[in-house]
């Protein structure tokens, strides 16, 4: 990746990512920054034809934030690094960003991408970066295409990066940005840029995979740009989420990229009155003669896709159709609206076909029963006391995994896990783990999600040497007493 010497101190041949474990390398050529990152225990490995994928531990989710007629996307990984993709438009100079990255107790951002240098989608950058510096825990890079704008968003945006001496990265196909526990590869802009220099053309397009999970997030890139890429890349565009280009414009989600890409899902970021008809018909007709399901944020309001590497889960705020040529038969929902999200679907991962493998609605009435009393139903699936380095800069990696073995959800709300000397957490209130599933308890901080929890204490937990976990209920039941 290139540097910006005219806004920023170049750091030559190193540079350290709050959040990942591994320090980033320069290659031999100096422009492309890769991360060698270590796990704590082998992860186990499946195989799919030629290719081996390691099953990563935990979850990775990817947040698609309705911000209107614009586009922010926010990705926290499995040790809660953090990456958001675009701040939203001008109008709101990044409000509905920070207020959603507020509610989920977002700290820090590891990583800021701009994924091209319009107003709808740098709107909220300059007082992201400022928030960030000086009320949280810092910005650890930005990365940008590199083209100039000649607005006032985009003159705020690098005074912002100026005024904190934050590291700005010029990106191109084939860079790696450090990310612990997933790939996350730049495929596009190319060098030299496409068409003249055009924006939108030149999108910085990235790919998350996760385990056998996988995300194709493409900007504001148009046919020239997806053209390239079929051409680059072919079937490594498979991915399991291809957020659609450019707010659902017929210019982009060409009918090359939807054939190679494949996606089980395609989520739309737009607005419900959009003054450029947004998502276009004809992206809609592609997505329903594939049959692809789609999301999009001005009918199902904030879009939650998490995945454990082998299935993504989709949470939305409200209910809304997902056909897409049924899209507009949503009811509307406003940027600012408050509220949380809600299971709607789960999608394989791999395998052929787009229907989910469960879109029955989450269980609307839970129940301890099952779990209240009995340890056969919430069980110590995994105890991972030992954290790979320095413990105390790596809680994250020092878990506990809790699984549902019953056949009824359980309500957790004020459950409590206490070591052997008392360290104590509470769970949410309103947590509900369903049937079968697991949640991993991390020591560290990150963002609550329905599948990782986050204790939020300073230092290691539990014993290397030996412990006990016990889990009680907020009626005083001890549920699990388990001595490793």
């Amino acid at each position: 990746m290139r540097s910006r010497p005219l806004l920023v101190v170049v750091i030559a041949f190193a540079v350290v990512f709050a959040g990942c474990s591994g320090a980033p390398t320069m290659n031999s050529g100096g422009d492309t920054l890769t991360t060698t990152t270590t796990t704590a225990d082998a992860p186990s490995t499946t195989t799919t034809g030629t290719t081996t994928v390691d099953t990563p531990n935990g979850t990775l989710s990817v947040h698609v934030i309705n911000v209107g007629q614009s586009a922010s996307i926010l990705v926290v990984g499995p040790d809660g690094e953090t990456m958001l993709i675009d701040t939203g438009h001008y109008y709101d100079d990044g409000e509905y960003v920070l207020s959603y990255l507020q509610e989920r107790g977002i700290t820090r951002l590891d990583h800021l991408v701009t994924t091209h240098n319009d107003a709808d989608h740098i709107g909220g950058n300059a007082a992201v970066i400022e928030y960030f510096e000086t009320e949280g825990d810092g910005v650890g890079a930005v990365y940008d295409p590199g083209i100039a704008a000649s607005t006032q968003t985009y003159q705020a945006y690098l005074d912002a990066v100026e005024q904190y001496d934050v590291t700005l990265y010029e990106v191109r196909a084939g860079d790696t940005l450090p990310f612990e526990g997933a790939n996350v590869s730049v495929l596009g802009p190319p060098e030299p840029y496409i068409d003249g220099e055009a924006r939108n053309e030149n999108s910085v397009i990235l790919k998350l995979a996760f385990g056998e999970s996988s995300f194709l997030l493409t900007g504001d890139a148009e046919e020239t740009q997806e053209e390239w890429l079929v051409e680059e890349y072919g079937e490594q565009l498979n991915v399991t989420v291809l957020k659609a280009g450019h707010h659902g414009s017929s210019s982009s989600t060409s009918p090359a990229l939807l054939d190679v890409a494949t996606p089980k899902v395609v989520p739309i970021s737009s607005a419900y009155d959009s003054q450029y008809g947004h998502p276009h018909e004809e992206v809609l007709q592609r997505l329903a003669e594939r049959d692809i399901p789609a999301y999009w944020t001005a009918t199902h309001g904030d879009l939650v896709f998490t995945t454990n590497g082998s299935a993504v889960t989709v949470a939305t705020q409200q209910s809304a159709p997902t056909a897409p040529l049924s899209l507009r038969d949503g009811t509307s929902i406003e940027p600012s609206a408050s509220g949380g999200v809600e299971r709607r679907a789960i999608f394989s991962a791999t395998g052929g076909g787009t229907a989910p493998i469960d879109s029955s609605p989450p269980e609307t009435t839970t129940t301890v029963a099952d779990g209240g009393t009995d340890p056969s139903a919430l069980i110590a699936a995994q105890i991972h006391a030992d954290a790979e380095g320095d413990e105390s800069s790596n809680l994250n990696d020092e878990y506990v995994v809790f699984e549902n073995t019953g056949e009824t959800a359980l309500d957790m709300g004020g459950w409590t896990v206490q070591d052997e000397s008392g360290k104590t957490y509470t769970v949410p209130d309103e947590f509900v783990l369903d049937a079968g599933a697991q949640v991993t308890l991390h020591t560290g901080s990150g963002s609550d999600t329905d599948r990782d929890l986050y204790w939020g204490y300073g230092s290691a937990v539990w014993n290397n040497g030996g412990d006990t976990v016990i889990v009680t209920t907020d009626t005083g039941e001890v549920v699990i007493e388990e001595t490793y």
